[in-house]
């Protein structure tokens, strides 16, 4: 049985690579430019009937094509973003 210990440097060594191949991913990271409604329950955490209230009201503006509705991922966040509150 072979020994081996490992040194700060290494971990130090293993640290960065981690960090890089994680800041890699990140930025390869592109989502969808259109979602689906399951996608936007889903990336929402609410229900169908919500997401329903959401769209008459007009808060979340979508397309629909056929019986399919689109929602583009841009207006989501900017949605998400002019809601936001500061406690």
């Amino acid at each position: 049985m072979k020994v081996e210990f490992i040194t700060k440097a290494d971990l130090i060594e293993f640290k960065e690579e981690i960090s890089e191949s994680l800041t890699t991913s990140i930025k390869e990271f592109k989502p969808k430019k259109w979602l689906r409604s399951k996608e936007v329950r889903k990336m929402l955490g609410i229900s169908p009937g919500t997401l329903q209230n959401f769209r008459i009201n007009g808060l979340i503006p979508h397309t629909k094509i056929g019986g399919t509705l689109f929602y583009d991922y841009d207006e989501i966040i900017k949605v998400l973003k002019e809601n936001k509150s500061v406690n």
